[in-house]
């Protein structure tokens, strides 16, 4: 499959110039058609209420919309002059409604949508989250999440592969075909592989490393057993180690109840990412 669509949501915040950057690299590496969407909320945001009157409601609301309205022609100027200056075919869309819906509607158009990661404590944080989850559940694509902080490359060297021998990890493994036939190292690695029917084969990830193989993508494989270290941190020490600049894996392979009270990989991962991830459900 090749990255034909790439989508990006730019939300107006301080982290969605980085975010239109770095897939404005990913289209230009791909020769893929980039889209640029702005979505907001249409009335009031979440769990805002207001006992004001009538007159003072309709006032916060011309208010806000005139901000949307601005953060929106703010990201249509920066997106166009990106565009234009690289010389990508690409379009750009706004959307009034529901960001998580609106999103998701989009990205069922596109081989990726690139996100931003939740950042703790910002106002933003709950809606991102939202939208993660309404493209990962609803949309049947893949997302390239960005880390709220740093600086990264649309073309990583070295890619980590989380496997887990599920059907979220295949699926992840697929949608990133793209990026892992362009890198120049990819690592497949288990952590506390499972055994027998349904878990991983007699050498762990070395089956998916030999599918990789097949298409292209020089793979190694490995696997660890780490019971008192939590997986998600096992994998982002590993990116940190190996320096890689892009981490691969299925995405919810619990229910989000369970993954929100007991905790997760994927809720893991999302709280302290410090590299692109890509997610598949």
């Amino acid at each position: 499959m090749a990255l034909k669509d790439l989508l990006v949501h730019l939300d107006g915040s301080e982290h969605a110039v980085a975010r239109l950057d770095f897939a404005a690299g990913l289209a230009a590496r791909h020769g893929a058609h980039l889209i640029g969407l702005h979505a907001v909320e249409g009335g009031l945001p979440a769990g805002l209420t207001s006992d004001m009157g009538g007159a003072s409601l309709g006032l916060l609301l011309a208010e806000l919309r005139a901000a949307a309205e601005a953060d929106a022609a703010r990201m249509r100027l920066a997106f166009e002059d990106r565009v234009r200056r690289d010389g990508l075919q690409g379009e750009w869309r706004e959307s009034m409604g529901m960001p998580p819906e609106a999103v998701a509607l989009h990205a069922r158009y596109a081989d990726l949508a690139v996100l931003g990661q939740p950042e703790p404590g910002s106002a933003q944080a709950a809606m991102n989250e939202m939208i993660l989850e309404a493209v990962l559940f609803t949309a049947g694509r893949p997302v390239l999440m960005l880390p709220y902080a740093g600086h990264f490359t649309p073309a990583p060297e070295t890619v980590l592969v989380g496997w887990n021998a599920s059907r979220e990890a295949a699926r992840a493994v697929h949608d990133a075909l793209p990026l892992m036939q362009a890198a120049g190292q990819v690592r497949v690695l288990a952590v506390n592989p499972r055994q027998g029917i349904g878990g991983h084969g007699e050498v762990p990830a070395a089956d998916i490393a030999l599918h990789l193989a097949r298409h292209g993508v020089a793979a190694t494989a490995q696997h660890t057993t780490a019971k008192e270290v939590r997986e998600s941190d096992v994998l982002l020490n590993s990116a940190a180690d190996l320096g890689a600049g892009l981490l691969v894996m299925g995405a919810y392979g619990h229910s989000r109840l369970r993954e929100m009270v007991l905790g997760g990989v994927t809720r893991g991962i999302l709280a302290r990412m410090t590299l692109p991830v890509l997610l598949s459900h």
